[in-house]
């Protein structure tokens, strides 16, 4: 293992290692990748690129701090995941800045929610654990028991539109389930998985714990999903690379729980509140639309669709295209200059195959860079590439039904089953149509409302399997029945 680690680099004023975390150490790498701010596509620093050795390293070391951690039991280790928790809570500030210089996310959500729902991804499911109960009862002469047992080492990987909170979400159920982990943080925004490591050390979590192995996705992430030593493998990405994990874990009989891609609807009755819904839509252009649940499919009811229409270009108006640091900022840049590229591609097949702008459709004119304008098409044919792929960008569809059936249609209408938004003043509407769309979430006159006990992943092309509450453990956990003949013991 080389341990001479690198000079931190300072982002947003703070200090953070380029360097992998493996072991309770700092490791480097020969090789490195370079990571650019959206804000304004200026070098960041110098990453180091792991491979087949680092991850090697990574999950030789989480194989032997296993059996101790696992020996912890949940209440021992959910010591350690309270302070851990607690410590990451009280870099909020830091954590806020460092990932809005990384992927152009806005600070201030960043520092008022974000980084603390990922302080709170930690501390619920340690303490979930701690409540946490397999079933008993006697049957035929025989007591059962359901015990939930570490699985061993857990591969996760995450994606850079919220870099820190999902892969909080994924390493708070795997620790607290007794397993240890090797983090591969996306390559486009990897700094606050660094600093994630920092908290941990900080928190005191034993050595082999959580290690982190950063590089590129063909390299680092395939060396991890095909190690011998690795039991589990979640995955939060696009539906492409989805594939290929998924074919890696059939190879090795490794279960996978993979959110992908989703192409959500977004639908709007007349009974509905109309400036809630408005408000609603015209939200979906949070994170410049890099979200995989965003409703990106406008449906609205044909009598309201006009005055909807209107609505949504007016509020349009108002939202700031701007820097993600200054407050005042609504919608900041697209990731990286490639992703920028795919973006303005859909947008240009979208014109060429008859579908007319409504406003936006190209890059901010004052701004330039990586700032592309909301987005908004109508008249769009059906068979129209904007309306069936993902674009993880702020490019929505505006299209019209007149009847409930004909919006149940339109909005399963897709290859994906992520989730789904439905506006309705209607309680008995809201249970019909609600449990009609295919998707692993619906939400009715809400929106992106999580509660960490609930059960979340996607259908169809959106993924395989559910994380949340007692479904994270029913993943990261190895179910075990212990049955045992009542009466058989003599003392």
């Amino acid at each position: 293992m080389v341990t001479e680690s690198s000079e931190k680099i300072l982002i947003a004023n703070v200090p953070v290692s380029p360097d992998h975390y493996i072991g309770g150490q700092r490791v480097s790498s020969k090789r490195t990748f370079t990571v650019i701010s959206p804000i304004d596509e200026s070098v960041l620093g110098e990453v180091a690129a792991g491979g087949e050795k680092e991850v090697d390293e990574a999950v030789t070391a989480a194989l032997k701090a296993y059996p101790e951690w696992a020996a912890l039991g949940p209440k021992g280790r959910g010591a350690y995941l309270r302070r851990f928790a607690d410590i990451v809570e009280s870099r909020v500030e830091e954590l806020a800045a460092v990932e809005t210089a990384s992927n152009g996310s806005l600070l201030e959500s960043g520092r008022l929610r974000v980084m603390k729902r990922a302080a709170y991804n930690i501390r619920f499911f340690a303490e979930w654990a701690e409540t946490l109960k397999g079933e008993s009862w006697e049957s035929n002469g025989t007591q059962y028991n359901v015990l939930y047992q570490p699985s061993g080492v857990s591969a996760l990987i995450t994606p850079w539109n919220a870099p820190l909170m999902l892969t909080t979400w994924k390493v708070g159920p795997a620790l607290a389930a007794g397993n240890t982990v090797v983090v591969k943080p996306p390559e486009w925004a990897p700094f606050t998985c660094s600093l994630l490591a920092d908290c941990a050390e900080e928190a005191g979590l034993p050595a082999g714990v959580l290690n982190i192995v950063q590089g590129i996705g063909e390299e680092a992430g395939a060396a991890l999903t095909q190690h011998s030593g690795i039991s589990r493998i979640s995955f939060t990405g696009s539906v492409e690379t989805g594939r290929i994990i998924g074919k890696v874990a059939a190879d090795r009989i490794v279960p996978a729980s993979m959110e992908l891609g989703g192409k959500s609807p977004l639908v709007v009755f007349a009974d509905s509140d109309f400036e809630a819904a408005v408000k609603t839509a015209l939200g979906q252009y949070d994170n410049a639309g890099q979200v995989c649940l965003a409703g990106t499919r406008i449906l609205v009811e044909e009598s309201i669709a006009d005055k909807f229409l209107d609505a949504m270009k007016e509020g349009a108006k108002k939202i700031v295209l701007g820097d993600p640091r200054n407050k005042e900022t609504d919608v900041g840049p697209l990731i990286t200059r490639e992703h920028f590229m795919r973006v303005q591609g859909f947008v240009e097949r979208a014109k060429e195959q008859g579908a007319t702008v409504a406003y936006g459709g190209k890059v901010s004119e004052k701004l330039g860079g990586l700032y592309f304008e909301p987005t908004l098409f109508v008249d769009v044919p059906e068979h129209a590439e904007i309306l069936k792929e993902e674009v993880f960008g702020p490019v929505l569809t505006f299209q019209t039904f007149r009847t409930e059936e004909e919006a149940i249609e339109m909005a399963n209408n897709t290859e994906y089953g992520l989730a789904a938004t439905v506006f309705t003043g209607s309680a008995e509407r809201a249970q019909r149509v609600g449990s009609s769309i295919i998707g692993g979430t619906v939400w009715i006159n809400t929106f992106f409302a999580r509660d960490l006990s609930a059960p979340f992943g996607g259908s169809k092309k959106s993924g395989i399997g559910r994380e949340g509450g007692d479904f994270s453990f029913d993943f990261f956990c190895d179910i075990q029945t212990v049955a045992c003949k009542t009466g058989s013991f003599t003392s």
